[in-house]
This record gives structure tokens, sequence and C-alpha cells, in this order.
């Protein structure tokens, strides 16, 4: 059972990388090699911007396998981004670090109801869908994800927030 969940997992990634692999390193994305991390479903693509932070773009994938508990359940993935001047994400309490959910970032930040929850989880079953979940999730991630880690999009309530404060400093 852990050899097929591990065969999967290895699918999996070969068709991130094929999916969204050319994308991401023409925006100077790379795939980060870590064996450990690919064991647990977990899958990175980072970027070092000039000001000092990283921007990180992490799968998780779920697979699921046939039990007596679930059968044909669907396997799933989400993404996290993160922007941190730490290269692996972990320094929290820093001025400028943010982390969100590629779902919760489109659906509440931005206001885009083209997911059905904040809370998404992609699903798949087979080859088809896992390109196509890849395809919806890229596209996301190259028009709202990678502008918002650069500090070049910012949703519009943060937009309309950041306009009163100067204004009230200002004025």
């Amino acid at each position: 059972m852990a050899q097929e969940r591990q065969a999967s997992q290895d699918y999996f990634q070969t068709l991130l990388r094929t999916v969204a692999g050319q994308a991401f390193g023409a925006a100077g994305y790379e795939f980060e090699t870590a064996p450990i991390q690919w064991a647990g479903g977990k899958y990175r693509f980072a970027k070092a911007f000039s000001d000092g932070f990283f921007g990180l773009i992490d799968f998780q994938v779920l697979v699921s396998s046939d039990s007596m508990w679930s059968v044909g359940a669907p396997s799933r993935f989400k993404v996290q981004l993160t922007r941190s001047r730490d290269r692996h994400g972990q320094a929290r309490g820093e001025a400028g670090y943010v982390t969100r959910g590629l779902s919760q970032l489109v659906v509440e930040d931005f206001s885009v109801a083209i997911l059905p929850a904040a809370d998404h989880w992609w699903t798949f079953v087979d080859t088809e869908s896992l390109g196509k979940a890849l395809a919806e999730a890229g596209h996301l991630i190259v028009g709202y994800g990678m502008p918002w880690l650069a500090g070049e999009l910012t949703p519009p309530a943060a937009e309309n927030a950041n306009s009163a404060s100067r204004m009230y400093h200002d004025g």
C-alpha cells in the first residue's frame, strides 16, 4: 500500500512539473529537490525576490488508495502561497511574512467566485482529471498567486484599507 501511494505521489510530481513547471520556470520559480518532503506529498517551487524575500508555492497532495474503508475516493491537492525572508517559509513573526491558501486568496481576498469554496481542494481520479486540476490551479497561481507574492497585486479590501490609512495619517 505504501509503495502504491509513493508511486502515485511520484506520478503527481511528474504531472505537476509537466503541466506547471515550464510556466513557473519562465516566471523565475525553481522546483525544489526535497525527497523527504516528496515522500510526504509536498512539492515546492521557490523564487528569490530582489527585496530579500522568497516566494514559495507549495503543493500538498493526498493520494487515496482503495481500502476496506474507502473505495474509489478521489485523490486531492491544495496550494499554499508564502512570502518570507526565510527560504523555508518558517519565519512567521517577521515583518512582511504572509501565507495564504491559493483558494482563500482568490475566493476571499480577491472575491473571485471561480472555486466552490475558500478552503478548496482540487480532486482527481485519473490522469485527465489531474491534468485539468493542475491547469486550473496553475492559471490561478500565475494570475493571482505570483503577482501577490511579488507584491505587485493587492486584494481590493487591502488596497482600500491602505488608502484609508494613508489618508488618515497624511491628513
